[in-house]
């Protein structure tokens, strides 16, 4: 597994799905290319369980009371990242992004074959918001409560993301 392809990025709130302005999401570009089937397996080594296979919904949706990791297993996937006026990335089979709570994403089209790896620091339970203005008032609390993970979902201990979220 390698390093150097790690890239932070930050999603402001944009009224109706909150994001996190002050944890990035991570984009580990490759990391499993050569070994897309150790993403669950090392998932779990570093305390990030719950899992789940499947793909991503199609609709814009966050989860205020848990982080989330998403590694393709199979195929690509285009997927949207903070709300409607988010980005949009192309994912690959080996490629990990982590969500901090808050953040908004969706899918947007994939390939046949594509499958996905979900899973949540400490194995949270995860609850599914679509930015509706009745949800809004308790989400920014949720979000801001949140724990921190323990270990980086790809390098356990010495991983990038123990760097980035600790230091914001």
């Amino acid at each position: 597994m390698k390093h150097q392809k790690v890239t932070p990025m930050r999603f402001k709130d944009d009224g109706e799905i909150p994001n996190n302005e002050n944890l990035p999401v991570i984009l580990y570009s490759g990391v499993f290319a050569q070994d897309p089937n150790d993403i669950r397996p090392a998932f779990e080594r570093h305390n990030w369980t719950n899992s789940w296979v499947g793909g991503v919904f199609d609709y814009h949706h966050y989860h205020s009371n848990a982080h989330e990791v998403l590694g393709v297993l199979n195929g690509q996937v285009s997927i949207k990242i903070g709300g409607r006026d988010g980005t949009t990335f192309d994912l690959e089979k080996g490629d990990v992004i982590v969500l901090p709570a808050g953040t908004g994403h969706k899918e947007m089209s994939s390939s046949f074959e594509f499958e996905m790896v979900g899973a949540y620091p400490f194995g949270m339970d995860y609850n599914l918001k679509t930015g509706e203005p009745e949800e809004r008032p308790g989400v920014l609390k949720d979000i801001e409560e949140v724990t921190l993970p323990d270990q980086d979902p790809v390098f356990g201990t010495e991983g990038p993301l123990l760097e980035i979220w600790h230091e914001e």
